[in-house]
């Protein structure tokens, strides 16, 4: 199961986000239907939610692309193994927190992988620091792993709100509001490159809006 995405740029660590579905925090529904294994379809929305939080968490923790993309794999197989019997309860813990526990697990795993592998290479240059690899990565259980943790969660609600609500509206529209409020062009030129009434520029921008804050909103409040 690998993780799909181009890079704009070999040397950013981040996947082009333009390129890949954007995160959702998970429904109570979605997490009833993954406890059916045969469910591809359900298998496949929950891949498409979570690897990139959990991919953009192994390379914060100091690995490499492909030991990113083994976390994401290994820790998606650990959540397929506890669906099951898998019920939640938000007293006991959010399921972010559960998941963040899954993913740190796995990056823990690839980091005594690669000091296993270490060993074997003892030969491999030292860098100027005089420190191996493995000794210069951050600790997965560590706050700021925590703290990156749950940023990202926030920014990848807001992009869920607006991918959902981009899905929903006319395309058209949906590209005047992004030139518009996005890009921050003029809306002048917003209205000669799409043919479009100013006025009718403004009302596709605050229809819109109001849009992104309900769907927010209906994020926040039920995030499972």
């Amino acid at each position: 199961m690998g993780a799909p995405y181009m890079r704009s740029n070999e040397n950013d660590p981040f996947p082009d986000m333009n390129q890949v579905a954007e995160l959702i925090p998970t429904r109570l529904s979605l997490l009833t239907r993954l406890k059916n294994w045969k469910d591809e379809t359900s298998w496949k929305a929950f891949f498409d939610t979570y690897w990139k939080l959990i991919y953009r968490a192994a390379i914060k923790a100091g690995l490499n692309d492909t030991e990113a993309q083994e976390v994401v794999q290994e820790t998606v197989i650990s959540v397929s193994k506890s669906m099951p019997q898998f019920h939640y309860d938000k007293e006991k813990g959010s399921f972010k927190g559960w998941l963040l526990r899954l993913t740190s697990w796995r990056i823990s795993d690839q980091l005594r992988k690669r000091q296993r592998d270490y060993r074997f290479r003892r030969t491999e240059p030292r860098t100027s620091t005089g420190t191996a690899p493995i000794e210069r990565l951050a600790d997965p259980a560590a706050p700021d792993v925590e703290a990156a943790w749950e940023e990202d969660w926030e920014k990848n609600l807001i992009e869920a709100a607006i991918d959902r609500v981009k899905r929903k509206v006319d395309g058209k529209h949906y590209q005047a509001f992004d030139l518009y409020v996005f890009k921050e062009w003029p809306v002048a030129r917003v209205a000669k490159a799409l043919k479009m009434n100013s006025g009718r520029i403004y009302l596709i921008k605050h229809r819109i809006s109001g849009l992104i804050k309900k769907e927010i909103s209906i994020l926040r409040q039920k995030p499972i």
